[in-house]
C-alpha cells in the first residue's frame, strides 16, 4: 500500500524459472507492493513450479501460449479483479530492476502521471546494461519516428517496465482487446494512452542483458519495428479523420 493506493506488481513470465525468484524477492524488498499476479504464459521450462513455491504471489497459468500481448491482456484484468489502484508491469527475467517501484508508483499517486514509462535510454543506461548496437540504433529510428506521428516527446516506446493507474486501464480496456496478441502490444498501448490524452512520466532506468535475459531476435525485431510504424500511421491517420482503426474505435 502507498498513499492509501493497492500496489498490484503483475509479472508476464515465460521461460524465466532461473530468473523469476531473484525479481520476485527485490518486488518485495520494496515494501509498497500489496500483490504480486504472474502470468505464465505456457512456459516450457519450470517457471510455474517456480512461481508457486514464491511467497506472496498469485500464480495463473495459461492453457496454451497467448503471446506476449495475449499475456498482458490477463495480467491488467487479473489486476483490476484484485482491485488494484496502481499496476505496475516488470517482467520476471531480471533485465529491469524492481527497485524503481516506489519511484514510479509514487507518481502515479502524486497525481504527476497515470502512466509512467521506465526508460532505458534516459541516463545512458542501455549500451552500457549491454544492448546490443543493432537494437540502440532500432530503437533510437523508432522512437523519433513515433514521437514525430504521435506528437510526443518520450525518450523511448519501447520498456517492458511500466506503470498504470487504475483509471488509466479502465479507460484502455476496450481498446487492448483490438491489440495484438505479439510484442507490438506494448506500442499500441501507448498510442492509445496517446490517443485518450494521458500523460506519461519517465524515469531512468538501469538494465541488464544477460543469457537468462528475455530478447527477442532479429526477424522479429523487424517484424516488431513494422507494427510500431503501422501503429503510429494509424495513429496519425486517425487524427486527420482519414481512418477508424479498431484501436482507436472499439
Amino acid at each position: 500500500m502507498y498513499l492509501g493506493n493497492k500496489i498490484v506488481v503483475v509479472m508476464p513470465a515465460y521461460n524465466a524459472a532461473k530468473t523469476i525468484a531473484k525479481t520476485v524477492e527485490e518486488v518485495h524488498q520494496q515494501g509498497i507492493v500489496d500483490e504480486i499476479i504472474i502470468v505464465d504464459d505456457h512456459s516450457r521450462d519450470d517457471t510455474v513450479a517456480v512461481a508457486k513455491t514464491l511467497p506472496g504471489v498469485r500464480v495463473h497459468a495459461h492453457e496454451r501460449n497467448t503471446g506476449y500481448g495475449g499475456n498482458q491482456k490477463t495480467c491488467y484484468r487479473l489486476a483490476l479483479e484484485a482491485g488494484a489502484d496502481i499496476v505496475i508491469m516488470v517482467h520476471p527475467d531480471y533485465q529491469y530492476t524492481p527497485k524503481l517501484i516506489l519511484a514510479m508508483a509514487s507518481m502515479i499517486a502524486n497525481d504527476l502521471h497515470p502512466c509512467v514509462l521506465a526508460s532505458r535510454i534516459l541516463g545512458g543506461y542501455s549500451l552500457q546494461g549491454g544492448m546490443p548496437m543493432w537494437k540502440y540504433v532500432a530503437n533510437r529510428f523508432l522512437t523519433a519516428a513515433e514521437n514525430l506521428l504521435l506528437g510526443a516527446k518520450l525518450s523511448e516506446y519501447h520498456t517492458g517496465y511500466r506503470a498504470f493507474s487504475k483509471e488509466i486501464l479502465q479507460k484502455l480496456a476496450p481498446n487492448l482487446v483490438a491489440n495484438s496478441d505479439d510484442f507490438v502490444f506494448d506500442n499500441q498501448m501507448l498510442a492509445q494512452i496517446h490517443w485518450h490524452r494521458f500523460t506519461i512520466g519517465e524515469v531512468s532506468c538501469p538494465t541488464k542483458y544477460f543469457k537468462e535475459a528475455s530478447s527477442i531476435n532479429f526477424r522479429r525485431s523487424c517484424k516488431y519495428g513494422i507494427g510500431c510504424l503501422d501503429t503510429g500511421l494509424k495513429f496519425r491517420l486517425a487524427k486527420l479523420g482519414l481512418a477508424k482503426p479498431k484501436i482507436f474505435f472499439p
